[in-house]
């Protein structure tokens, strides 16, 4: 079955429940959401989106973007995510190789891309918008347009509004779509030269949500709170309810309303987690599930979370934006875990992994994207990270790129961090190599957060917890280890440079 084929009988078995409650606190049911993404199916093949029509997607978290979303996979287009904030070259190379025929957007930023007074704003902030406005479509002409929110300066003329659609006319769909169809477009990575754009079908993203059901009880009186797509999913074609924090959220807020709307799973990235509990360290006793994902997740963290959440299961997900999710482990399994490197859990069912010949983890599986865009589909996926096998549960030990050369020895940073991290005073630990400009060797440079003293217990304690070769030139203690993206994931290019100087 589709996506958009799960979520459309799970709505109609429980009309009445309700399916979302936005940030403002609205409630939306399942009835109501139901017909809004009909409509705006509607809506849109009868102003003549065509299967396989890509949409650029520049619409923050909320119902309308939900509804939005679906409804354009429900008519056979393809939601484009491409960033518009990722700088003017970025973002051309990226509709250059998507060829979307569509843009979805906020009034907001039709307007902020237009308007030059809003444009140089903008600029001052450090945002390069392009004009959407007059994005065209190579060989075909102006791209057609849809706004959510009220009219502003600057939505193009005959821009279809988000809200007629929604209120328009919502037929029951002849046929319940092609799970091999493509569904979305994410980039990921890549440069302005050669972009790279991972590929979801509706039947890959469908298999991704039964995984995550297979392994995290959902159903009928459950409150997932989540700014996450792909967790609030999962959500809704449980019947549960998705509880949408507002955007922007800051810690307190997010646990003020998690215990408000009494949620009884969660989902957070690591470094946003220990934010939350800086404010609070206990979580709402009505949690039964709290995930982490998309960094790993230090020892000092999970103990954290476990201490602040007694009577919730604390995991965390091992998931690539390619295949989602791989394995999930729990904090007790994970704190328990002896050996080097960063246990990541039994492979989740249905999914494949094994080792090439240099380490390299391979995954395949039903919940395997098709593919990047303008390549080959692929059936199996090269992770670049480096793992092992423990009694048939996956051990994280590095990623290749990350690899640094000391004389014979091959050194990798994420055999080593967990344990190092797990140490007392330890909050997080990373190893860079610093090259010498004058020798090309690599200085090794352990950078933790904890402190003042830890660099002279560091040295006395890692002798008896990591290989003699792996051992650090120096050790550095900083306030926070830098990060990046909405994911937080460590940036390991700024740390060299903070730790160089």
């Amino acid at each position: 079955m589709t996506l958009v084929r799960r979520f459309l009988d799970q709505a109609e078995r429980t009309p009445a429940a309700v399916a979302l409650v936005a940030g403002d606190g609205a409630e939306l049911t399942y009835g109501e959401l139901r017909r809004r993404v009909l409509a705006v199916r509607h809506g849109l093949r009868t102003a003549g989106m065509a299967p396989g029509d890509g949409v650029l997607f520049s619409v923050r978290p909320s119902p309308e973007s939900l509804a939005l979303a679906l409804g354009v996979v429900a008519a056979g287009g393809v939601v484009v995510f491409a960033d518009p904030g990722a700088g003017p070259e970025m973002f051309t190379a990226r509709l250059r190789l998507a060829r979307p025929r569509w843009s979805a957007a906020e009034s907001i930023l039709y307007a902020g891309s237009r308007l030059r007074p809003v444009r140089a704003y903008a600029r001052r902030r450090g945002l390069l918008l392009p004009n959407l406005a007059d994005l065209r479509v190579p060989g075909e002409g102006p791209m057609r347009h849809v706004h959510v929110g009220r009219r502003l300066p600057g939505v193009p003329r005959g821009a279809l509004a988000f809200a007629r659609l929604a209120a328009g006319p919502a037929p029951e769909p002849d046929t319940g779509g092609d799970p091999d169809a493509p569904a979305a477009v994410i980039f990921t990575s890549g440069t302005t030269a050669d972009p790279r754009a991972v590929v979801h079908t509706q039947g890959s993203l469908a298999a991704a949500l039964d995984l995550f059901r297979s392994r995290l009880p959902l159903g009928p009186g459950d409150v997932v709170h989540t700014d996450q797509l792909m967790l609030g999913l999962p959500t809704l074609i449980s019947g549960a309810r998705w509880s949408m924090p507002p955007l922007g959220c800051p810690p307190g807020e997010f646990v003020r309303l998690m215990r408000e709307r009494r949620a009884t799973h969660t989902f957070c990235v690591p470094v946003h987690l220990a934010e939350i509990l800086d404010e609070t360290p206990e979580l709402p006793g009505t949690l039964r599930h709290v995930l982490l994902g998309a960094a790993p997740a230090p020892p000092a963290i999970l103990r954290r979370a476990v201490a602040a959440a007694p009577s919730a299961e604390v995991a965390s997900v091992y998931a690539m934006t390619e295949i989602l999710p791989v394995a999930i482990a729990s904090a007790a399994e994970k704190l328990a875990f002896a050996g080097p490197g960063d246990l990541l859990g039994t492979p989740l069912p249905g999914v494949g992994a094994r080792l090439a010949d240099d380490g390299e983890l391979l995954l395949s599986g039903p919940n395997l994207c098709r593919g990047y865009l303008g390549t080959e589909p692929r059936a199996e996926l090269p992770t670049g990270d480096l793992a092992r096998f423990d009694a048939g549960r996956l051990v994280l030990t590095g990623r290749k790129k990350d690899m640094l050369i000391r004389g014979k020895f091959n050194l990798y940073p994420g055999l080593y961090e967990p344990s190092i991290a797990a140490l007392p005073g330890v909050a997080e630990a990373a190893i860079v190599g610093v090259p010498d400009p004058s020798t090309g060797d690599e200085e090794v440079v352990l950078a933790v957060v904890g402190p003042p003293d830890l660099p002279g217990r560091l040295r006395r304690e890692l002798p008896d917890v990591i290989d003699h070769d792996a051992l650090p030139d120096r050790v550095v203690v900083l306030p926070e280890l830098p990060r990046s993206g909405r994911t937080r994931k460590l940036d390991r290019d700024r740390l060299r440079e903070l730790v160089g100087r």
